[in-house]
């Protein structure tokens, strides 16, 4: 008998092809990371709310699950000078309670570029064609002014599907901040880059018509049928 695909499996192919095809490298990186790369090198300081118990999780030693793959962006450039195209999929962790849109474990996706004269333009456009890529060339996207400590300026895109009145949104992203581009050991003066971070289970919930995420994680085989011929 044949197996089925996970849908999460099926939407991660998908996005690593687009970014392939665009000549991102893919990098995996560890579950468990320090607080610099998951807060202290992306301006999330010792005050800051996400660093909260009640937020996240942390191990006896005083490490963390991390909370965003975000965490890898400086990690990944202590081997590498720009310009570089990065995307990180991997799991993360939140310490909150589950409902039908909502997991204490989930799964993201990182990318950022550094390299000379990198602009929002560069942003946008990237984001516009992987969301066509996946939903279709009438997916209508826009995005709106959002503020996240390791980009300035921010933004928040969101989505709109033929046929449906309401905005979604989807992902953040900007343009990396010159302090952190500074923990990469980047110059801002010479380089700029742009990070965006998606949830790759909102994606597919939304792909595959799937209601509630906790379906995504039960690995009941009537669920996973469906997706057989993906």
């Amino acid at each position: 008998m044949n197996g089925s695909i996970h849908p999460l499996t099926i939407f991660e192919r998908k996005a690593v092809n687009f970014f392939d095809s665009l000549g991102f490298e893919v990098v995996e990186g560890e579950e468990i990371t320090t607080t610099w790369y998951n807060f202290d090198s992306l301006r999330m300081p010792k005050w800051h709310p996400a660093r909260d118990a009640q937020d996240t999780f942390y191990t006896t030693d005083g490490k963390v699950l991390r909370t965003h793959t975000s965490a890898m962006q400086v990690k990944a450039m202590e081997n590498r000078k720009p310009p570089v195209r990065i995307i990180v999929p991997g799991r993360v962790f939140r310490n909150e309670a589950t409902d039908a849109s909502h997991e204490a474990n989930l799964y993201q996706l990182e990318g950022f570029v550094v390299d000379k004269n990198i602009q929002m333009t560069h942003l946008v456009g990237t984001l516009k064609s992987f969301v066509k890529e996946i939903y279709g060339e009438k997916t209508q996207v826009k995005f709106v002014p959002s503020y996240f400590p390791f980009v300035e300026p921010g933004i928040e895109m969101l989505i709109k599907f033929p046929g449906n009145g309401n905005w979604l949104e989807m992902l953040g992203a900007g343009m990396v901040h010159p302090e952190v581009l500074k923990n990469m050991g980047v110059d801002p003066k010479f380089y700029s880059g742009f990070a965006f971070g998606m949830g790759m289970d909102r994606f597919t919930m939304l792909a595959s018509e799937i209601p509630d995420i906790r379906l995504i994680y039960k690995g009941d085989l009537r669920f996973l049928k469906q997706f057989k011929n993906n």
